[in-house]
């Protein structure tokens, strides 16, 4: 890893995406910390310690403690996110001909489909600021202190444009770290998000310890824990069933091709995180409507069956997970051309007739790869309840967090190792005469 941050900062054109990728998440940091002006800090901060262990508090996680500050981010991508699950889900359940025939119009279908999302999206941001400043200037507090010192109609609008103005950013902002920078933009972001908590959750732990409220023999244990989680993390997201694929021996001319035998790569997690950054974006719907009454006896119901502590929240929360495992995996494998291609290349899996008999066996193969790692993920994703009623431990030592982390960080050095070796590559081509030979041919 070390050699390989060393390596692309050797690289200029890589150098580049690296420093711009930090200053993007340099920027969303700084704006994550400015405050939408008439809030009182103070009382807002009383509403999220008494809400510690609930959905808000959740949020609070994913949008990098901007939702606490109520600061011009505090919407984070929730609504951008929320816009691509309702295209993804109306493109693959097939109930608008036209998305369909946009998705398989190719890049400029996708440019189209990035459009409606983005269209979607602003919609959404401005029906779930709204709401959320709706929920702030009326949420009870301790000591009934307000936190909006002057709700008027100009606070409501001014507010509801900054949150949505906010969220428009963040999402332009993603796309060019996606476009310019390196690895996944949106991920980035909510990865910056909870990384910059885990220093507060350590301090934390730490002042737990000496103030004797955890004993040292319980927080080793917890730091073991987090550490096997990672351990687990990192082995899920790298495992692959490899299936043998066998090519056929045909003559070309004089020569005689294929005869080869090579492996079809199937991850066990294929989607990563983006299963639970699904759901807890999903779980953050009914959070909205909520938040348009929050006194009234529906609400409250609904914040309880939402806390963490609640086992309805925790078989809901692990059915999204292993929904969306299942899912991700129906849109970006496609067993039928698999096997198409396949047979086209002259392979086969041994044992299996090709076409349709292979991609029945590659379906059955890829539903029960995903089931082990779906339910891994979501058994990942619950343990941080059960972490903190057994042990008290702040909520950053979550296998949710935690996983988030680890796949971002994965998935961000596959990338980066992937540039560094299309720049090797390059970089030998630029350097053989045999590449000197073919733009002095072209040339001429």
């Amino acid at each position: 890893m070390i050699k390989g941050f060393a390596d692309a900062v050797e690289s200029p054109d890589l150098r580049k995406k690296v420093l711009y990728t930090l200053g993007a998440l340099a920027i969303y940091r700084v704006g994550a910390a400015i405050p939408i002006p008439g809030i009182n800090g103070d009382a807002l901060q009383a509403i999220f310690n008494a809400q510690r262990g609930g959905l808000l508090s959740f949020l609070n996680i994913f949008s990098g403690g901007a939702l606490s500050r109520f600061s011009i981010f505090s919407m984070g991508v929730m609504p951008y996110i929320n816009a691509s699950i309702i295209i993804s889900l109306l493109q693959g359940a097939h109930v608008m001909p036209y998305l369909d025939r946009l998705y398989k119009e190719g890049e400029l279908g996708r440019r189209k489909l990035n459009s409606i999302t983005r269209y979607l999206t602003l919609g959404l941001a401005a029906f779930q600021s709204f709401g959320l400043t709706i929920a702030i200037s009326k949420m009870p507090t301790p000591g009934n202190i307000p936190v909006v010192s002057n709700p008027s109609a100009g606070f409501y609008l001014m507010t509801v444009l900054t949150l949505t103005a906010g969220t428009v950013f963040i999402m332009w902002l993603g796309e060019q770290v996606t476009e310019f920078g390196v690895g996944n933009g949106v991920s980035l972001i909510i990865f910056a998000g909870i990384v910059e908590r885990i220093p507060g959750g350590v301090m934390n732990m730490i002042r737990l310890v000496q103030a004797e409220e955890v004993g040292i023999v319980q927080a080793v244990l917890i730091a073991a824990a987090a550490l096997i989680v990672i351990m687990l993390v990192v082995w899920v997201e790298t495992a692959q069933r490899k299936i043998p694929v066998q090519y056929a021996k045909r003559v070309v001319g004089r020569k005689m091709y294929g005869g080869a035998q090579s492996y079809l790569p199937l991850k066990v997690d294929q989607s990563g995180v983006i299963a639970v950054i699904f759901a807890v974006s999903l779980l953050s719907v009914p959070m909205t409507a909520a938040t348009f009454a929050p006194q009234s006896a529906w609400a409250q119901k609904l914040g309880e069956f939402l806390s963490q502590g609640n086992w309805i929240y925790q078989l809901l929360y692990g059915g999204l997970i292993i929904f969306f495992c299942y899912f991700y995996n129906s849109v970006s494998i496609n067993p039928v051309d698999l096997a198409d291609n396949m047979k086209k290349s002259g392979g086969f899996i041994p044992g299996i007739r090709p076409g349709e008999p292979t991609a029945k066996y590659i379906e059955g193969v890829l539903e029960r790869i995903t089931l082990g790692g779906a339910l891994f993920v979501a058994a990942i994703s619950i343990l941080p309840d059960w972490l903190r009623v057994k042990f008290n431990v702040p909520f950053y030592f979550g296998g949710t967090a935690l996983l988030i982390v680890v796949g971002v960080a994965l998935d961000t050095m596959g990338q980066l190792e992937a540039q560094l070796i299309m720049r090797h590559y390059e970089g030998f081509l630029k350097k053989s005469k045999l590449r000197q030979r073919w733009f002095n041919v072209g040339s001429s």
